[in-house]
């Protein structure tokens, strides 16, 4: 716990400072402060607190999962599953990266190992794509952050779904073996050698590790998402909204930039479904999770730059052309 405690202290810190902040301009009225703050503040302050009391709960989830698949589930198991053929290969892949639900912080470390036991990396990227878009947290926080409605959680999952197996296909087509860095080291996991209390533990420490560092990007996300709507005037995002290409490409760069949690995104895409049009919004919903800022650094440490930089482009314009296309049918 000490060592949970001392690598997380600069976090825990940090979380401390906003909450008393949070506190403070909540409570100015009733503390008797001597300063008037501003109506927008407050109203900045409201969005805020509400986005993150809405996404917690489901991070919190999210993260013990987490947790559970890096200690109990190693990669030889999922490697089993994956078929010979590129084709089964692409779809089992797909299929197992939603069985298996992880966020985008964890995955990329997964898949290394995947590709260093000689799964295929169009495979791997499959994997990538789905796990951390389509699982049963992510469309429980989509259908309850957009009013209990399960249209957009279910075409958030069915689209997703389509462009990560043509993703993959791409992927398969474009870029052979030997993507992985070289001289990359990668040390073998000891869990299985260990006591049950032992890796009861392990998952424990990790889902914290995993909590406060979705935390961050989730406060980020939160504040930068309430900054937009308070203070951004509403006039220049709907000029922008009346244009479908503009407003999609807006939507899936903020996406991109918050690098926010996909078990809490919902919530912050649900706050703009007023001014832009649902295929922006699923662009926000989908694009994220795929590919975003911290997971592209992320697998620079990993993949040659090249690789990187071609599935990020590529999956970017699978999203955007997809969503171009059927944006007059949803």
């Amino acid at each position: 716990m000490n060592r949970v405690f001392r690598s997380h202290i600069i976090d825990i810190t940090g979380i401390m400072l906003i909450a008393i902040l949070v506190y403070l301009i909540s409570f100015s009225s009733g503390l008797g402060l001597s300063f008037d703050i501003p109506p927008s503040l407050l109203n900045l302050n409201v969005i805020f607190i509400s986005i993150l009391i809405e996404a917690l709960p489901f991070v919190l989830i999210g993260v013990l999962i987490a947790g559970f698949i890096q200690i109990f589930i190693t990669e030889d198991h999922i490697k089993r599953w994956i078929p010979k053929n590129r084709t089964a290969a692409v779809v089992m892949s797909c299929v197992a990266g939603a069985l298996f639900p992880a966020c985008e912080c964890g995955i990329v470390p997964i898949i290394r190992r995947l590709i260093s036991k000689g799964v295929p990396v169009y495979a791997a990227i499959g994997f990538m794509l789905t796990g951390p878009l389509i699982n049963p947290i992510v469309i429980a926080s989509t259908y309850m952050a957009f009013g209990n409605d399960f249209e957009m959680a279910g075409l958030r999952m069915g689209l997703g779904f389509l462009i990560a197996i043509i993703v993959a296909f791409s992927v398969s087509i474009f870029f052979k073996s030997g993507e992985l860095k070289k001289n990359l080291h990668l040390p073998h996991s000891s869990e299985n050698h260990r006591s049950f209390l032992d890796r009861i533990w392990s998952m424990l420490t990790h889902s914290i590790d995993e909590f406060f560092d979705m935390a961050k990007y989730l406060i980020i996300g939160a504040l930068l998402a309430s900054i937009v709507q308070v203070y951004m005037p509403a006039k220049t995002l709907l000029q922008n909204a009346d244009n479908p290409i503009v407003s999609l490409m807006i939507m899936m760069g903020f996406a991109y930039v918050l690098s926010l949690c996909s078990e809490a995104d919902a919530f912050i895409g649900a706050s703009f479904s007023s001014i832009f049009p649902k295929s922006s919004i699923l662009g926000f919903l989908i694009f994220g999770p795929m590919i975003d800022f911290k997971n592209t650094i992320m697998m620079l440490s990993v993949f040659r730059m090249k690789f990187v930089l071609g599935v990020l482009v590529l999956t970017a314009s699978v999203v955007f052309f997809t969503l171009l296309l059927v944006q007059n049918f949803i």
